[in-house]
């Protein structure tokens, strides 16, 4: 299955691009990240086939070019695993950003979560988010999309 993505999807993303952009911070030299995996720019994981990228400084262009492209892969991902359709735009962005950060395989581990978000029930799927070893790794990127997450559940109740 082909899941194409035009620019226009993609232009609808900015602001998410840039949040992840924000969270992932920027290096233009390898680093390891809190796990210990060397990682590069805006949070790009360095694979084995990328070796090479561990001994070198690269342009902050040439950097953005390997961000858009993990951040189409994230998008793809999601397409690919779950139906877009039935999610608000706050899921969908939950989504996304989860996945950009530790890969669908990962991603798709949080089954009860998953779960709750397709019934609706974001206070659920906020707690499985809460009570997760992602959360102990990054609980100031988690709470933020908690209260993503919730920020319609919140609105209902005014």
């Amino acid at each position: 299955m082909v899941i194409v993505i035009n620019i226009n999807t993609l232009e609808k993303f900015l602001l998410l691009k840039n949040k992840i952009k924000k969270n992932e911070g920027f290096r233009n030299r390898p680093y390891l990240d809190s796990l210990g995996n060397s990682t590069i720019g805006y949070g790009h994981l360095i694979k084995k086939k990328e070796e090479k990228i561990l001994k070198a400084k690269f342009s902050k262009k040439f950097l953005s070019n390997l961000f858009e492209e993990d951040f189409r892969k994230a998008l793809t991902d999601y397409k690919k695993n779950f139906d877009y359709k039935k999610h608000s735009k706050e899921t969908k962005e939950v989504l996304i950003e989860m996945i950009f950060q530790l890969g669908i395989t990962k991603q798709k581990k949080f089954v009860k979560m998953n779960k709750h978000m397709q019934n609706n029930d974001m206070f659920l799927a906020a707690l499985e988010m809460k009570n997760s070893l992602w959360y102990k790794q990054t609980p100031k990127r988690v709470d933020g999309l908690i209260r993503l997450l919730l920020k319609n559940e919140y609105e209902k109740k005014r």
